[in-house]
């Protein structure tokens, strides 16, 4: 069965024609088009139709914000929607049947039937970019609260400080560990999370900005392993390319954080930038 899978994100789509293997057959990314976002998107949609050697049997979009079970994107501030019935639109526009997923959930979906958590059925996907994202999967399904928002670990407040976040709250893990967080909180111009990273061996106040990121997650993480026991935590994003860097010190930050239990196993995930067009695809695939 071949799909189509687009993930959208607020500066660029990334998307697939992807086979019954679960490999990207096609792949191809293109900016997002702030101004004719659904138009945008159902060209590119057609356009990997177009490209795929026999007709898709379906369609995955994953986006940011809120999506609800109706295949309504509810809210996403980098897209500026508010109840936009995406699914149908789509559906009605390309012929296909449509899926409409959130974007962190469909990474979760991907690194859980192809990636680093794979053959696990209790984890917890933290992809750490400009903001800090997640996704809970319980007994090996995504666990969506009573209105869908479950799985925001960015907003959990942190026992750092009383920092302002995007959000509207104060004291959010978001505004300590995201890597916009580290860049920012770091003040040198032109410095990006992956330097903060890179001069902690020879830079104290990278040092320090890097050691509050990684106790704010680990706060986090603690918080996260006593509610809701996790045999793994998955990292993602940006921030994950700095791998062990970010990796072993999280680790140790939950093994001095959790006295009375073993904590989960802490790793990269294994798909990167394409968790998101995968996951997609996975949720169309399953749909039919």
């Amino acid at each position: 069965m071949t799909v189509v899978a687009v993930d959208v994100g607020g500066t660029l789509m990334k998307g697939a024609v992807v086979d019954d293997d679960g490999i990207a057959r096609t792949t191809e990314d293109r900016p997002t088009q702030r101004q004719d976002t659904i138009d945008g998107i159902l060209r590119f949609v057609a356009d990997l139709v177009e490209q795929a050697d026999q007709r898709p049997e379906a369609v995955g979009l994953a986006v940011p914000g809120i999506v609800d079970e109706h295949g309504i994107a509810r809210y996403s501030s980098n897209l500026g929607w508010r109840d936009v019935p995406l699914r149908d639109i789509a559906a009605a526009r390309l012929g296909l049947p449509v899926t409409l997923v959130q974007d962190v959930l469909a990474g979760g979906f991907a690194e859980r039937d192809l990636g680093a958590a794979r053959g696990v059925d209790n984890f917890v996907f933290l992809p750490i970019g400009t903001g800090v994202a997640g996704a809970v999967f319980v007994d090996g399904r995504p666990y969506r609260g009573a209105d869908g928002l479950a799985g925001e670990i960015g907003h959990m407040p942190v026992p750092l400080g009383d920092e302002p976040c995007a959000c509207g709250q104060r004291g959010c893990l978001e505004t300590y560990a995201s890597a916009a967080a580290l860049a920012r909180r770091y003040g040198k111009p032109g410095a990006t999370a992956a330097d903060v990273v890179a001069r902690t061996e020879h830079d104290p106040a990278a040092r320090q900005v890097f050691d509050e990121a990684l106790a704010a997650l680990g706060h986090a993480l603690t918080a996260c392993t006593m509610l809701l026991d996790p045999a793994l935590v998955v990292i993602g994003g940006g921030l994950a390319e700095a791998g062990e860097r970010l990796l072993a010190p999280l680790r140790e930050q939950l093994r001095s954080r959790i006295a009375w239990r073993q904590p989960p196993k802490v790793v990269k995930a294994a798909l990167g930038a394409s968790a998101g067009r995968l996951g997609a695809a996975l949720c169309a695939r399953s749909a039919l």
